[in-house]
């Protein structure tokens, strides 16, 4: 068993460390022999999930690193167990430390690399593992790790692009939110109890306007935390609940604006999912299961799951299966025909994830630039109102004078 502890001598210097003994009378009597006081004795496993469950667990970014690193030591004909030594002193995150320890003490117990990375599934996906276990079996690791670096690579890419081209629409959304709130809990309610005030009868729509205002500047606190519960339970049920996440799956797919990219990000993942296993040497039934659980679609996992329990447990070839699926484009169904005759899946499965990841990068923009103007509209609208419903009774109270 793995301990990091943290240990002070006879001058309170503190120093640390990680030992790999039997239990933890064993690092105290450690400790002890070389006369230092234990300030903290945690083992390594408890280190990890610790870590991991907050705010910097391992990111795609470490895994990047993390893979790169090995697939160039393995490379050089560093054996595995000293790779991971070597990262182990290199890595300062205590997340990957923690994962490399738990790696290191698999391997000198015999267990199989894979082990480790199967016991975070919320870390380490269903692809990512079934990559290591077949690499593993075939003697394969270091250009498993290689290409698991290029994906996660373009993966993350990927997200940037995505992240990047939505970075203006969200702040204004947040502006246009922010500008609404202040208004309504606190430039609305004041105007309002003025005009109020004066007896002065504002026009129907300013009335309107201004009982919203009053309500809203009465009751802040209750709203806001509604909003709060709301907003709370919404996470709650469309990311952990399976009723949740299916409505949410069925939402995506039907929303006018976003159906594209959500379709085409889906494919995406299934191209690029579906080449790597193929390329390290699953079975098609087995690629095709892994592949439906990690899509990120239930209508392209459902249809994945089909193809494999009903179409090639039948005897259909892979293409005759895909055509009798109507989620996937025919364009998609017929590469994938022709390719299996032909003997070269693999390439055309890579040249579509190469094709739709460019596709969805433009579908992204493309909504952008159809959402930005559609959101200054409607934050000039709002505004726009709320100073009509303003000004009206302004004008009004100018005239009488």
């Amino acid at each position: 068993m793995l301990y990091h502890y943290l240990a002070a001598d006879k001058n309170d210097k503190v120093s640390e460390g990680d030992l790999d003994v039997g239990s933890l009378n064993e690092v105290l009597q450690y400790l002890g022999s070389r006369g230092l006081r234990p300030v903290s004795v945690k083992p390594i496993k408890e280190a990890i999930a610790g870590k991991q469950s907050f705010f910097g667990g391992i990111t795609i970014t470490d895994k990047i690193f993390l893979t790169k690193y090995l697939g160039l030591m393995l490379r050089v004909g560093t054996d595995l167990l000293s790779a991971i030594d070597i990262l182990i002193a290199d890595f300062d995150k205590p997340a990957v430390r923690g994962l490399l320890f738990e790696i290191r003490e698999n391997l000198s117990k015999g267990q199989p690399f894979y082990a480790a990375f199967a016991r975070h599934p919320k870390t380490f996906s269903l692809t990512f593992v079934n990559l290591i276990k077949a690499a593993e079996a075939s003697g394969n690791l270091q250009q498993t790790f290689e290409e698991l670096s290029d994906s996660l690579g373009k993966e993350a890419e990927l997200r940037g692009r995505i992240r990047t081209a939505l970075i203006y629409p969200i702040i204004l959304l947040v502006a246009s939110l922010a500008i609404v709130l202040f208004l309504t809990t606190f430039a609305l309610p004041r105007i309002a109890k003025v005009f109020l005030d004066t007896g002065i009868n504002p026009p129907l729509f300013s009335r309107v306007v201004f009982g919203v205002g009053l309500f809203i500047g009465g009751n802040a606190l209750l709203i806001t935390v509604t909003l709060l519960a709301l907003a709370a339970f919404g996470i709650i049920f469309f990311f952990r609940v399976e009723t949740g996440r299916r409505l949410f799956d069925r939402l995506l797919r039907h929303t006018p604006l976003v159906r594209r990219v959500y379709r085409e990000l889906a494919i995406q993942q299934f191209a690029a999912t579906m080449s790597s296993l193929l390329r390290a040497g699953l079975p098609m039934v087995q690629t095709l299961t892994v592949t439906a659980d990690t899509v990120g679609s239930e209508e392209f996992r459902v249809s994945l799951l089909r193809i494999s329990n009903e179409g090639l447990s039948r005897g259909l070839t892979l293409g005759e299966a895909f055509k009798r699926e109507v989620v996937f484009p025919k364009v998609v169904t017929n590469l994938i025909a022709i390719s299996e005759k032909a003997g070269h899946l693999e390439e055309v499965l890579k040249a579509l994830d190469d094709f739709y990841a460019a596709s969805v990068d433009s579908t992204v923009k493309s909504l952008v630039a159809v959402l930005e103007p559609i959101l200054l509209l409607g934050m000039g609208i709002l505004v726009g109102g709320i100073a009509i419903a303003i000004i009206i009774p302004i004008y009004q109270l100018t005239t009488q004078f």
